[in-house]
């Protein structure tokens, strides 16, 4: 055999196991495009459809203005986002509009009072939501609404509800007066929206102490654990007429309960990966929603639930504003001490401390203060006063000083809590005094003529609030306990 024997020449056929190899990687090459061009249909479909179904939830959502676009934040504070580090305040309306789909409710006239009001706390460290209930007979100073197209309100005093008549920002504006705090957003959702939702949930449980009814709520409940409908939900949240005093404090407790329930349900159900639960959720969310416009679109909303549902259960806490009934009118309540005190924390974004809570330790403020006015300034000894009492300090005097005194000095004797006490007062007032050891009893504050100017020298970071007494449930909490 030659050397070159068994190399075929140019002319010679192609071994045949050869030709089947070439054609097969031809074919496997082929199959490889169409799967990469079908994959790529596919995908380019599902962004399709997902872009579909957004555009069609964007639509779903309405918008009114927060403020006018002429006034600011208290503060001069800007509207935050729902996805910034910072705290963030979410005014949630419920409307008692009757201009719906349906008469089901009864027939529209036009009018709206919010049914439900309740101030969402979200804290920058996202350890924590404190979501207040503010009662619908809260009476207050309401002060004057521009027309954002729902009318011009003149300032008087009313009914904390009333203000949504003149529209969102009408109530932003009375719940920013009310409490002090900036409201950066407010979602306003109507009967049939809050029905919706609880349905697109599939339902939720609650658990009841006793049977309810009520006709004029359509509410008809047996007692013990239950899966109820957004029907049942809406009517449980809103009935008077089953409690034993038909008061709107009263059914503020059942408010928590479904509330409670409805954060379970959706955190526990894979609403959040399930693309048609969560379109179906979302779809139910929005379709009765009114929003302020840095809320508009769905990803801003979906910035809001990431945010929410990064916080535990247990540090989702549903508190009732602590009331007192309001002077002259016992069918009506005013916001008491203690709720100052939750506004106070809401605002510094400290935790707030519910009484029997020792989770979180409290400043020591058990010493007595003298606040003694030496600035020359009428009136700053009770001003100051106030605002110490407010923050859970005890104030034993408030009066002038012997002498006028150019420098304001914070004296305290000896004892631990004194020390302590007069510490936290200069750090709650936000001036920077050392504390003086000297012959007094308890805490003196004597106020200089630089008083004014020092409080405004420095910001200090808050303390945790004082203990208060309000009605709570947190969300965690297991809906058949008390």
């Amino acid at each position: 055999m030659s050397p070159n024997e068994d190399m075929p020449d140019d002319d010679a056929p192609i071994d045949s196991r050869s030709e089947i190899s070439a054609r097969g990687a031809r074919r496997r090459r082929i199959r490889r495009r169409r799967a990469a061009v079908i994959a790529g249909a596919v995908t380019v479909a599902l962004v399709g459809v997902a872009a579909v179904a957004v555009a069609r939830l964007d639509a779903n959502v309405s918008t009114a203005p927060i403020r006018p676009s002429s006034s600011s934040a208290p503060a001069g504070e800007e509207q935050a986002d729902a996805a910034d580090d910072g705290d963030l305040n979410v005014l949630l309306l419920g409307s008692d509009s009757r201009d719906l789909s349906d008469e089901t409710f009864g027939v529209g006239d036009g009018t709206k009072r919010s049914d439900a009001m309740v101030l969402a706390h979200f804290a920058a460290d996202r350890s924590r939501i404190d979501a207040i209930q503010l009662p619908r007979d809260t009476l207050v100073d309401l002060p004057v609404c521009d027309d954002l197209g729902d009318g011009a309100r003149s300032a008087g005093r009313g009914m904390l509800n009333s203000a949504l008549n003149n529209g969102p920002a009408c109530s932003v504006a009375a719940v920013e007066a009310l409490t002090g705090v900036r409201i950066d957003h407010f979602m306003e959702l109507d009967f049939e929206g809050f029905e919706r939702m609880v349905d697109a949930l599939g339902g939720v449980d609650v658990c009841l102490p006793e049977p309810l009814s009520d006709g004029h709520a359509q509410l008809d409940l047996p007692a013990g654990p239950q899966v109820v409908d957004g029907a049942q939900a809406l009517a449980l949240a809103r009935t008077r007429h089953a409690l034993a005093d038909g008061s709107d404090i009263s059914r503020l407790g059942h408010q928590q309960m479904v509330m409670s329930a409805i954060v379970q349900e959706a955190t526990r159900t894979d609403v959040l990966t399930n693309p048609v639960k969560l379109y179906s959720f979302l779809d139910a969310a929005t379709s009765s929603t009114t929003v302020d416009p840095g809320l508009a679109g769905i990803p801003s909303l979906i910035s809001l639930a990431t945010r929410a549902a990064q916080v535990p259960l247990s540090q989702i806490v549903f508190l009732t504003m602590p009331w007192e009934p309001a002077p002259g009118d016992a069918n009506r309540v005013v916001a008491s001490a203690d709720a100052e005190v939750v506004f106070r924390a809401v605002a510094d974004d400290v935790p707030i401390i519910l009484a029997g809570d020792d989770t979180v330790a409290a400043p020591d403020r058990s010493a007595p203060i003298a606040v003694l006015n030496g600035s020359g300034v009428a009136g700053l000894a009770a001003s100051v006063g106030d605002e110490a009492a407010a923050l859970g300090y005890t104030v034993a005097v408030r009066g002038n000083a012997d002498a006028a005194v150019d420098v304001t000095r914070l004296v305290a004797d000896a004892g631990v809590e004194s020390q302590a006490t007069a510490a936290n007062l200069a750090i709650e007032l936000g001036v920077p005094l050392s504390v003086e050891v000297g012959e007094t009893h308890g805490v003196q504050l004597l106020l200089g003529a630089d008083y004014e100017a020092l409080s405004r020298e420095t910001a200090v970071e808050p303390l945790p609030s004082r203990p208060v007494e309000a009605t709570s449930r947190g969300a965690d909490v297991d809906l058949c306990a008390a």
